[in-house]
């Protein structure tokens, strides 16, 4: 077999986002599940690259190998081909191909089109492997511009007080950006510590999110009426006592689950995903034309039923290191 269950393509011995270091590892992208320090050699996409280097450190691994989008890299008799997932700023899926069969492993990914990531492309294949965070008929994204009006309106409707929204770090924090900017809002956007670099990365790496400035020496009162992008942990920290009676907002699909909005104390919860929901997922395996699915990396039972309820021979992957159900402020 070309790939076995732990995603390792025994021919090359080469692994697809091993939860523990390697000699030889093909990395989809920079979300602390999938993209580790400590590997011997890293195949990856610039932009992944760039992301590694920047939360890990330039020596995070012996050696890196840039690989762009599209371009085949012949190893031994494999040939590895990536192309774009949507997830976040250079994730990609590995598509494998050897002796006639193509094996596609999607990473975390994203059929939305968003100017933050590069637009995911279908490729067809024989096997294959698919996430599954929002695996379950009961996910079914809003459109995420429908979100950032829900938001603009709340600013509008308070402008006494601030708007504190918990993203990730990485891509999250980014996209919500971009979508404040492309609906129209020019203001200021201050950001907590912790998205500082990541925020200048992207700028580096084309992707213009204007006028960010540090939430630090500002009197308490200039927050009022303004964003605030800060992890999700920190909104709930001491650091947000800083703002006059925030609005506390969370940007997740997982805030379509009204229970965690609830244990999260969020009082504007703010679907918004960088996850297929189940109909992109049914959609995408449809297209790919895949005989044989593996589901990985959260709901995987009910995809492997409707999977198999189609014809398709379909199995659950249990990989340790995954995220069981998506980083809750990541996904």
């Amino acid at each position: 077999m070309l790939l076995d269950r732990h995603l390792h393509i025994r021919a090359i011995d080469a692994y697809i986002d091993p939860s523990v270091p390697r000699e030889r590892a093909i990395i989809t992208h920079g979300h602390a599940d999938h993209a580790r320090s400590g590997h011997g050699s890293v195949l990856a996409t610039p932009d992944t690259i760039a992301i590694m280097k920047t939360r890990y450190g330039e020596d995070c691994a012996r050696r890196f190998e840039p690989l762009d989008f599209g371009v085949p890299l012949k190893v031994d008799d494999v040939t590895i081909t990536l192309y774009p997932a949507g997830h976040i700023l250079g994730s990609a899926q590995v598509l494998v191909e050897h002796e006639g069969q193509r094996v596609v492993v999607t990473g975390d990914y994203k059929r939305l089109r968003d100017r933050t990531a590069q637009p995911y492309e279908l490729v067809e294949c024989d096997l294959l492997v698919t996430e599954a965070t929002f695996g379950l008929p009961v996910f079914q994204h809003p459109h995420p511009s429908v979100e950032i009006a829900r938001l603009l309106k709340s600013v509008a409707d308070n402008p006494e007080r601030s708007h504190l929204v918990g993203c990730y770090a990485l891509g999250k924090a980014q996209r919500v950006i971009a979508l404040l900017r492309d609906a129209g809002w020019d203001a200021p956007i201050y950001l907590h510590g912790a998205m500082l670099r990541l925020c200048a990365l992207y700028e580096e790496l084309g992707v213009s999110l204007g006028d960010l400035r540090p939430a630090l020496d500002v009197p308490k009162a200039a927050f009022a009426g303004q964003i605030v992008i800060a992890p999700p942990s920190a909104i709930r920290d001491r650091w947000s006592r800083r703002f006059p009676d925030p609005v506390v907002c969370q940007a997740s699909g997982w805030m379509s689950v009204k229970q965690r909005a609830r244990q999260a104390l969020v009082e504007l919860p703010l679907v918004i995903s960088d996850h297929c929901d189940w109909g992109e997922l049914q959609q995408t395996i449809r297209e790919t034309k895949a005989e044989t699915v593996w589901v990985t990396h959260g709901r995987e039972d009910a995809l492997v039923y409707w999977c198999q309820s189609q014809g398709l021979k379909a199995e659950p992957l249990n990989i340790q290191g995954f995220a069981d159900n998506g980083e809750e402020g990541e996904a």
